[in-house]
């Protein structure tokens, strides 16, 4: 079958290592299911496997992608079971809690040590398959399994915010911080966002936040949870900014992770850092159900046609140039 996967790993010049090209079929397994993909979503953990973050040079060739859309090849036994041909958005996580593979097994995501998403089939254990949300289109339902669900993660797990309080999101218009500014204003809390992008500002405020500043400006008042997925370039400013008490939930460091600590500000004002990596299985059935209920859309930057347009989709997500998802349709 025709698929995406890294042919290498390679630091310097992580397309280099991008290919297109044929690849194995996924292999039947005990409680897994296949899925004729739709669609795929392109996210910063496909550039970072191409460095060989995540993955070695050994691993490869291993196919890429972390989202899917698409259509169930077989029917899901079993009374609430999904059936051949109905339009699915899959979990990605493997191993979390045993479903489809060994007890015990350390938990990884499609394209670490199972193939990923960027391909015509690919499977998943079963209990990882859910009903497309009605309201989406296959395009904007792509968006969901890792930067909308990390963002719904973030939110209400690791910040633990509620209506009504006020957040900041760092670094409006990647696919983690618009996910979060979504999320956050159906849910009724204040949200602040920054970029240094005046044309991002004004887009995140058309999605809802109350407000939108320059990287580094003083808020008008201090928050209840920052959500943090840039990274040094953002860290210092995350610390002053969150009351004290408050939370700084972070998923990522797309500038470094090696800012100054600033450890007396966080012990001195009882700051509490929480990191989070995606979220759990009942974290994404509620998500689909949040989605879908509130009738919420997620933003799509720009959308290729066909694998063979994913070298075009992986320099646009590179470049940085990006608000909202990139999204390969097959």
């Amino acid at each position: 079958m025709k698929a995406v996967y890294a042919s290498t790993v390679n630091n310097d010049d992580p397309l280099s290592a991008l290919a297109v090209g044929d690849q194995p079929a996924p292999a039947q397994r005990p409680y897994w299911s296949t899925v004729s993909v739709r669609a795929v979503s392109v996210n910063h953990h496909d550039l970072w496997s191409l460095k060989g973050v995540g993955l070695a040079a050994e691993q490869t060739p291993m196919i890429l992608g972390t989202d899917a859309v698409g259509v169930l090849d077989e029917d899901i036994p079993g009374k609430h079971g999904l059936k051949a041909g109905s339009e699915v958005v899959l979990y990605t996580f493997v191993g979390a809690d045993g479903n489809g593979v060994a007890p015990g097994e350390r938990r990884s995501i499609l394209s670490e040590k199972y193939p990923g998403t960027m391909a015509e089939k690919t499977a998943v254990p079963s209990a990882n398959v859910f009903a497309k949300p009605s309201n989406l289109s296959v395009t904007e339902a792509a968006a969901l399994g890792t930067s909308w669900l990390t963002a719904y993660s973030l939110l209400f797990n690791a910040a633990g915010i509620k209506p009504g309080d006020s957040v900041l999101i760092q670094g409006a218009g990647g696919g983690v911080s618009t996910a979060a500014v979504q999320l956050a204003h159906a849910a009724g809390l204040e949200v602040f966002v920054t970029s240094r992008d005046a044309e991002k500002r004004a887009k995140a405020l058309e999605l809802g936040a109350d407000a939108a500043f320059e990287s580094g400006a003083r808020l008008p008042r201090k928050v209840d949870a920052v959500i943090e997925s840039v990274g040094a370039a953002t860290w210092s400013h995350s610390i002053k900014s969150v009351r004290p008490g408050g939370t700084i939930a972070i998923c990522g460091a797309t500038t470094g992770d090696q800012p100054g600590a600033e450890l007396t500000r966080i012990f001195f004002q009882d700051i509490r850092v929480q990191g989070s990596t995606m979220g759990s299985r009942e974290d994404f059935g509620r998500l689909l159900r949040f989605v879908e209920h509130s009738d919420i859309h997620p933003v799509i930057d720009s959308v290729f046609a066909g694998l063979d347009a994913v070298p075009q989709a992986f320099a646009k997500l590179n470049s940085g140039d990006v608000f909202g998802k990139v999204v390969i349709e097959l």
